[in-house]
């Protein structure tokens, strides 16, 4: 038997166990299996899925969803294979971005490739029973009468059981911390949290030998739980690189057309022809073709010659600047043979991740070449990343006392001498900086705090943008991964819900197209000696 209805601190400020303990605890516990069912979101699936298949344990990728109107319809909905993997990837979007999302809608839909388990009466009541619907039971206390409601009505209609222990933090001594994360959610005090907004204190990691004990006169809801587990088999590939494609409005090959324009301008950089040029150029291609990287480098090539076309200012900037085939491609400035500059440190045969060509723009014109990314490649296929805010020490500190309803100008005549560092070093802040001698953080209830705040280190604190990263994906985004607003919905930014590093194991090529404020400058300058002068700079 396995916990099917477990969450990670990935839960945004609701569970409080990260995912490495979440699979050493089922390392510990002799499992094979381990689900992962995160509220409205797949934040950390990708990065559960890795850390599984690393200590030989089978990942099952799922979620909790609810109704936003109402919270009390919900499921846990998990992937039995790819396609529902893409299809959870689809529900989770649908919840977070549009408004009339319908749960009830979803599941009457019968999605055939996601096990569909709920404790919900009023979901049960409301949708179409199929055979992938199983209806949840729950061991704990307070959940006893809603799971004989449960296990009536499921007898009634022939609905499957399964029986389930949710997990949202290991110890039972954790509940006080996932209050504590509850009420920073809710922007509250510990004190004014209303019991509905916290989960039952018995979500907490019960061993399989307990929970066996527990369901022991339902033995098939047991067994189900394994048979769900059996049937759940995605394969994400990780690693594997998911390339989009160049459209070229000829039928020439990716390949000769990189090199024609290749050539292009290898002729306009180094007239008359070197031998050493034209060599270096062949051997790069050949590196290139191999690593099937050719439409990667035709994507870059034409977001820079719309930047030209368009009379942006832009540079190409880090190891790129290595490559002769970057730098006849106007993706760089730099000649690499004049510089003795080696493309290996760029690009090589045995390099495992794709090249990073990084382009900075005008900070005035970078929105306008990314909404051409959009234009160009679809608004399915083009995703700005996201970056997951975590506590560090001072916003560890700040949060965690204002829930134990300390003020602002409290807080502050702390929170200042604490420098950047990690929460874990709050307990003794005084003796490993400076700057935080004076801190008597060992007196209550100062001591308390920072020790509440030292174990949520690293913790995620809420999603943000990604300074330069999109990605552009040759099917749909939502085939791959979830999407959602970025903080301020208002401005209508949608980002990824894993971060730049879950998107890289998800195999999803990254462009940056970054914004520098020095080349604003320039063009400002330009434009100014064009006005003042009556001549073009």
């Amino acid at each position: 038997m396995i916990p099917l209805h477990v969450h990670s601190n990935y839960s945004l400020l609701n569970g409080v166990a990260s995912i490495e303990d979440l699979i050493k605890y089922a390392g510990k516990d002799g499992l094979d299996s381990l689900a992962l069912t995160d509220t409205n979101g797949m934040y950390g699936l990708i990065k559960f899925a890795k850390k599984c298949l690393e200590e030989g344990i089978k990942p099952i990728l799922g979620a909790f969803i609810d109704e936003s109107e109402n919270q009390n319809i919900n499921a846990v909905l998990l992937a039995k294979n790819n396609e529902g993997y893409s299809e959870l990837c689809k529900i989770i979007t649908a919840r977070k971005l549009n408004d009339d999302f319908s749960l009830i809608g979803v599941v009457n839909k019968k999605p055939k490739n996601l096990f569909i388990i709920s404790s919900s009466l009023e979901l049960l009541k409301n949708i179409n029973i199929y055979d992938n619907v199983y209806a949840e039971l729950i061991s704990t206390k307070s959940q006893r009468i809603n799971t004989r409601k449960i296990f009536e009505y499921a007898n009634t209609k022939n609905i499957h059981l399964v029986a389930t222990n949710p997990v949202y933090f290991l110890e039972h001594d954790d509940y006080l911390l996932h209050k504590i994360m509850s009420a920073v959610r809710l922007n509250t005090t510990v004190e004014n949290i209303d019991s509905k907004d916290l989960v039952d204190e018995e979500y907490y990691w019960k061993e399989i030998n307990e929970l066996k004990k527990i369901w022991k006169s339902l033995p098939d809801a047991i067994k189900a739980s394994d048979f769900i587990a059996d049937n759940c088999n995605v394969d994400l590939k990780i690693g594997t690189y998911k390339y989009p494609k160049f459209n070229l409005l000829t039928n020439e090959p990716s390949n000769a057309f990189l090199k024609k324009e290749a050539y292009k301008g290898l002729r306009e950089n180094y007239f008359p022809l070197t031998t050493e040029a034209t060599v270096r150029l062949e051997s790069e291609l050949e590196v290139i073709e191999e690593l099937h990287l050719t439409d990667y480098f035709l994507i870059v090539w034409d977001i820079v010659r719309e930047a030209k076309r368009r009379g942006m200012m832009f540079i190409g900037r880090g190891s790129a600047a290595n490559s002769i085939v970057a730098y006849c491609l106007g993706l760089t400035q730099v000649d690499p043979i004049k510089n003795k500059l080696f493309f290996e440190r760029f690009l090589n045969k045995g390099r495992s991740s794709p090249p990073d060509v990084d382009i900075d723009f005008s900070w005035k014109e970078r929105d306008e070449i990314v909404k051409y990314v959009f234009d160009k490649y679809g608004y399915q296929n083009v995703a700005m990343i996201s970056t997951t805010v975590t506590f560090r020490a001072r916003s560890a500190f700040r949060e965690v006392a204002k829930v134990f309803g300390f003020t602002n100008e409290e807080i502050s005549k702390y929170s200042k001498y604490i420098p950047w560092t990690d929460a874990s070093n709050l307990p003794n802040i005084s003796e490993l900086f400076p700057e935080s001698k004076n801190i008597n953080f060992k007196v209550e209830p100062w001591k308390s705090i920072v020790n509440f705040a030292s174990k949520i280190a690293n913790f995620p604190r809420h999603l943000s943008i990604h300074p330069s990263g999109i990605i552009i994906t040759p099917q749909p985004v939502t085939n791959f991964t979830a999407l959602e607003y970025a903080k301020n919905k208002g401005l209508g930014l949608i980002i990824t819900q894993p971060d730049m590093y879950s998107i890289e194991d998800l195999g999803l090529i990254k462009i940056d197209l970054l914004s520098q404020r020095s080349l604003g400058v320039l063009r400002d300058t330009i434009d100014r000696i064009n006005l003042n002068y009556n001549k073009k700079a």
